[in-house]
């Protein structure tokens, strides 16, 4: 694996209340996080980048409020397509709602 120097103010990992070590990591999730939100990186290599795996940089994700799901608007628009593609005819979604164990009234 390569490596990348970055230079910082003294103080800012203790500012931040962390190690140099707990920065360190930091930055390195974040910038991975950022690579991965704009598009740039896989969830695989940027989950590689951050030094973790897939499922738990995935699950990190959520805690700097970036979705784990990193769709473009097309990308959305063609998933739902090919949904509708696949989907049976007289299996599709009714936009009426239905009656699930409703009461009747018989006779008796």
């Amino acid at each position: 694996m390569k490596e990348a120097v970055v230079t910082y103010p003294e103080g800012v990992p203790q500012i931040l209340k962390m190690s140099d070590a707990e920065f360190a990591e930091a930055l390195r999730f974040l910038a991975a996080a950022k690579l991965y939100e704009l598009g740039r990186l896989s969830s695989g290599k940027a989950a590689e980048l951050a030094g973790m795996e897939r499922v738990e940089f995935l699950h990190s994700l959520a805690e700097i409020g970036v979705p784990a799901i990193n769709l473009r608007d097309e990308e959305i628009e063609a998933e739902i397509r090919a949904a509708r593609e696949i989907v049976a005819p007289g299996f599709g979604v009714s936009s009426r709602p239905t009656s699930c164990g409703g009461s009747s009234q018989r006779g008796g």
